[in-house]
């Protein structure tokens, strides 16, 4: 570090951001996960780690809101080839069930692409578990947004109870989403199901659900906290602040908080080929200004994830990646103590 500028540009070969920090020099460490075996609209997203790696290079390191996020230390673990290969092989079973409708038409597909997130479940758990232990810092770059699952399992084993603040379009509270168990569209049904250290869910940005899904997140009581963009939209052209509705979204959250960022909750001009865009969202001002809201609340952020960026065809200019890049630098600057 003695020799590194943070004005130059990125030097070839370098790290998450251009950085030269070693995992060892590290505070945190974030770990990319390629998979998108169940995404029902649109694949794309196991692209999308090694895309805001190559985009992290043109991340201006003195973030004018969060300072010099840098100064923490951030690396960027190599990508698993057996997840790759994994999100290959279940996505080209998964993909003919989706076609049909869900996976009743074939028991025994489904079966293996439910045993592939499984085994992903697990492989995310223990890289995340290894961190924690070191006493870094987890980020989880996906990949659909079923990918975390492993990781606020590991989190809420070492530091429950936990809070989660999600970030979404979407609620993700079916259960079974076309009859994958970890569906892209089920992971804090299976968090609120399966970890019961997780004790309190927020919801900001959520436009696109079922009846289902709210039915269930009202049955949770106080343990759900949703918030509808529409409702938002409505109060801020009433005249209520946005820095008002962050501050009591955040309020909710106990001391010790994970951090689910889905970037459709973002306005989908800022990340177009995303899973599963939906028209209205978060500007990149406001998601901003609702992360600075966490981290002046003082609540300790203790894992975080990024997920759903998928970046543009072939030979259009990279625009994705680049709002993923910049988002994820953000949420490094949440980590740690408050």
């Amino acid at each position: 570090m003695s020799t590194f500028n943070p004005d130059d540009a990125a030097a070839p070969g370098s790290g998450i951001f251009g950085l030269p920090f070693t995992r060892a020099q590290a505070s945190i460490v974030l770990v990319p996960v390629p998979f998108d075996a169940t995404t029902s609209y649109r694949p794309g997203t196991a692209d999308g780690p090694s895309a805001i790696l190559q985009a992290s290079a043109q991340v201006d390191l003195l973030d004018r809101r969060f300072g010099p996020v840098y100064e923490r230390g951030i690396f960027m673990e190599e990508e698993d080839r057996q997840v790759r290969k994994l999100s290959a092989q279940a996505g080209a079973l998964a993909r003919p069930l989706i076609e049909a409708g869900g996976g009743e038409a074939d028991p025994e597909s489904l079966a293996r692409v439910n045993a592939a997130s499984e085994a992903l479940n697990d492989f995310v758990h223990d890289r995340v578990a290894r961190i924690l232990a070191e006493g870094k810092t987890p980020g989880v770059v996906g990949g659909e947004h079923a990918v975390p699952f492993g990781a606020i399992r590991a989190v809420a084993e070492k530091f429950g109870p936990i809070g989660v603040l999600h970030v979404d379009a979407h609620m993700d509270l079916r259960q079974a989403y076309e009859g994958f168990s970890f569906s892209h569209a089920s992971i804090m049904h299976n968090v609120l199901t399966h970890l019961q250290r997780v004790t309190r869910l927020v919801q900001v940005g959520l436009r696109d659900c079922c009846r289902a899904e709210v039915d269930f997140a009202k049955a949770q009581g106080d343990r759900v906290h949703a918030h509808y963009d529409d409702v938002w939209a409505q109060r801020l052209l009433d005249g209520e602040r946005f820095s008002d509705l962050a501050a009591h979204a955040i309020g909710a959250l106990p001391d010790t908080v994970y951090v689910s960022f889905d970037v459709d909750g973002l306005d989908p001009s800022l990340c177009p080929h995303t899973g599963t865009p939906v028209p209205g969202g978060l500007s990149f001002n406001q998601a901003a200004l609702l992360l600075d809201a966490l981290r002046a609340s003082g609540k300790r952020v203790v894992g975080f994830d990024l997920v759903e960026v998928a970046p543009g065809p072939v030979g259009e200019p990279e625009w994705d990646a680049n709002v993923g890049a910049r988002v994820l630098y953000k949420l490094c600057a949440l980590a740690g103590p408050g």
